[in-house]
């Protein structure tokens, strides 16, 4: 990790590069990953750094879907697994979910990598993709899957971008739930829930929301009103008044 001093004002994002970094370093992230994430900080920048009420609308529907699954399963990449490997690991203890890792990039083990990188920071299990089963509509690397994971499970939660793998989980039946910081991704639209935010910000809220809700036993949740293109639209509403903000300040300033 790079020395930079918590006074400097852009110390979060430059410890989120360092991760990613990190994880690219250990074998666990793809270099690809490290685009990525570039693409998804620049939406945070849009969205002012901050988790939006758009983002606590769908965080909360997420966790209603999450809690109704039958079967919910915690999909894992790279990115996300260099990010907040405790995160996801506490959303699995809440749920009683597994982990199950599932990649485009398999370059020099990084499957298993990702797997040992997610026991050494305290998961019971992980889950691992197998040639027994395959996902339909899909011909990359993300078709296989565990026969007691994604495959049977009724809901994903994908955080991330995975445009591919989430049409193909939407083609075969399965929600979707996911967390991208681009509303106008292919994710974002197919998902049936997209949490508009940063993955950092948006895990803690998500546990938390389900524990809130497990706790209270609240049977009479529902997602009767919640409508993901409505969510879309708020979030692209909201960078683009940022966008005429910032040119209005420039303006001024050269003015």
């Amino acid at each position: 990790m790079s020395d930079v001093p918590k006074t400097h004002p852009r110390y979060l994002s430059l410890t989120l590069r360092d991760k990613i970094v990190a994880g690219v370093e250990q074998g666990i992230t793809s270099t690809h990953g490290l685009i990525a994430h570039g693409r998804g900080e620049a939406f945070d920048y849009l969205i002012g750094e901050t988790t939006q009420p758009f983002a606590i609308e769908a965080i909360y529907a997420a966790a209603v879907m999450l809690l109704s699954a039958e079967h919910p399963v915690i999909s894992v990449n790279g990115n996300v697994a260099a990010l907040v490997p405790e995160g996801l690991i506490e959303l699995a203890q809440v749920l009683n979910a597994p982990l199950e890792v599932n990649i485009f990039h398999t370059e020099t083990g990084r499957e298993q990598k990702i797997r040992e990188h997610l026991l050494k920071h305290g998961a019971s299990d992980v889950l691992m993709p197998t040639t027994e089963v395959q996902l339909s509509y899909i011909d990359s690397n993300r078709k296989f899957v565990h026969p007691d994971g994604i495959f049977k499970a009724d809901v994903v939660f994908v955080p991330l971008e995975d445009g591919d793998r989430c049409e193909a989980l939407r083609k075969m039946g399965k929600e979707v739930v996911t967390v991208d910081l681009n509303p106008m991704s292919r994710t974002a639209k197919q998902a049936s829930i997209t949490i508009v935010d940063n993955v950092v910000r948006a895990l803690p809220l998500l546990c938390e929301e389900i524990q809130k809700l497990s706790a209270h036993h609240t049977e009479e949740a529902t997602l009767k009103d919640y409508s993901n293109e409505a969510v879309l639209q708020k979030a692209l509403q909201h960078i683009s008044r940022s966008g005429n903000g910032n040119q209005r300040k420039r303006e001024t300033q050269q003015g």
